[in-house]
């Protein structure tokens, strides 16, 4: 379970300035074993607040309990442990271009375990094969299509067998086809491992259908938290004009 309690983070613009108030007292709770759809405009907070939950960046104000451990308040030591139960997928896929696939996706069990090397190499095989990619362990990430390289950054943010996971725009430049093949997958690991996801999107017709909870990031502040039907049938201006693509209304 994942509860965040009124937190904020403003950054100082380089340049001087007001600072940018990017998180303004958000509140949270998600569930275990919920696929949560975090949603909302360009520089809402959604990115940031995912960097938060794994302590890579610490909030200005409020605090952040992942299965009861706050991570804003926790040493450098006590963290490493904490990502053990933490995979995550970022924008880009962060996949290294100087290691094979196999190793890309060996890479948090190496880094945070000291599992022998002949598991590791099961495991790997074992992910290759749930991501439909048997056979590309010697690949190198320049030889992959954008659609492959999601699939490899799925195999990895989830060999750790993480209680929780991390989606930042999984279907990122993904054709409409691939994007829903990858929204699909991701919902058949989360149903096997029953951990608790949370996902960043903007593809939004495709997001909503395997979502159980939605919540909206506008301006720093959750505007809403409620079901997957909830979102979709909300009144709320912004939600509604988000969730259904409308070109007229208060965003």
């Amino acid at each position: 379970m994942i509860t965040i309690e009124r937190l904020s983070k403003s950054f100082r613009p380089s340049g001087g300035g007001p600072p940018n108030r990017v998180l303004r007292g958000v509140s949270l709770n998600v569930p275990q074993g919920c696929l949560y759809g975090l949603i909302g405009p360009g520089a809402a907070g959604k990115s940031v607040l995912l960097k938060m939950i794994t302590g890579l960046m610490k909030p200005d104000d409020g605090r952040i309990l992942v299965d009861g451990q706050d991570v804003t308040t926790s040493s450098e030591l006590e963290l490493q442990k904490m990502r053990l139960k933490i995979g995550m997928l970022f924008q880009n896929n962060a996949l290294f271009d100087h290691l094979t696939v196999s190793d890309n996706i060996a890479f948090p069990l190496r880094r945070l375990t000291n599992l022998p090397e002949n598991e590791i190499q099961v495991r790997v095989e074992e992910r290759l094969k749930c991501v439909a990619m048997i056979g590309f362990d010697a690949r190198m990430p320049a030889g992959l299509s954008g659609g492959q390289k999601k699939r490899i950054g799925v195999a990895r943010a989830t060999i750790a067998q993480a209680s929780i996971v991390l989606y930042d725009e999984p279907a990122a430049g993904l054709d409409p086809v691939t994007s829903q093949k990858i929204f699909e997958l991701l919902r058949h690991e989360q149903r096997a491992s029953n951990a608790t996801v949370i996902m960043v999107s903007s593809d939004l017709d495709r997001l909503l259908t395997v979502t159980d909870r939605v919540g909206m990031m506008y301006r720093g502040q959750l505007i809403f938290d409620g079901t997957t039907e909830e979102a979709q049938n909300s009144a709320e201006p912004h939600v509604r004009q988000f969730v259904h693509g409308l070109t007229e209304g208060p965003l």
